[in-house]
């Protein structure tokens, strides 16, 4: 674990460069009409994740440690990595399924919360401070919510065109 740690550590541009790329070359796989359809949607709770992490900062709910750039939140590389693409693949996979939304949510925040910020906080790139694990996973899930209520009214909207 230590020659990890030196190795990222002394890399860390380098895989945060990669956090953001791989999650990309999943996109063709996507196929052009899920990735027009959703990312909207996608694109909108990664806003609302900004915002949230803007105020997180503020209130010390959590912090990231390392930057790709100094004057940018740490969150970037997850959120324009895994988060907007995972958001995509999750909405192709169980939108119009309400159950399996949520369930595949919960399975997948639940994961990042309880197995991979652990990780995160032994590599020194993030850490939980004033913020539960369960309220953190109160957020992730009010999100989700949001996020399937926005591609609800938009294809609606769409719709009505």
């Amino acid at each position: 674990m230590k020659d990890l740690i030196k190795f990222l550590t002394r890399y860390e541009k380098f895989v945060f460069i990669i956090m953001i790329v791989v999650p990309w070359l999943s996109t063709p796989f996507l196929g052009k009409k899920t990735f027009k359809r959703f990312t909207p949607g996608a694109l909108f709770i990664c806003l609302i994740v900004v915002i949230e992490s803007l105020f997180a900062h503020k209130r010390l709910w959590w912090l990231f440690y390392k930057r790709l750039f100094p004057k940018v939140i740490g969150e970037l590389p997850l959120i324009i990595g895994p988060f907007f693409i995972g958001t995509l693949w999750i909405m192709k996979f169980t939108f119009g399924n309400l159950k399996r939304y949520f369930l595949t949510n919960f399975c997948i925040d639940a994961f990042f919360i309880y197995i991979q910020l652990p990780i995160l906080k032994k590599l020194g790139y993030a850490s939980l401070i004033r913020l539960s694990k369960f309220n953190f996973l109160l957020i992730f899930l009010f999100k989700a919510v949001l996020l399937y209520l926005f591609q609800i009214i938009f294809e609606k909207k769409k719709i009505a065109r």
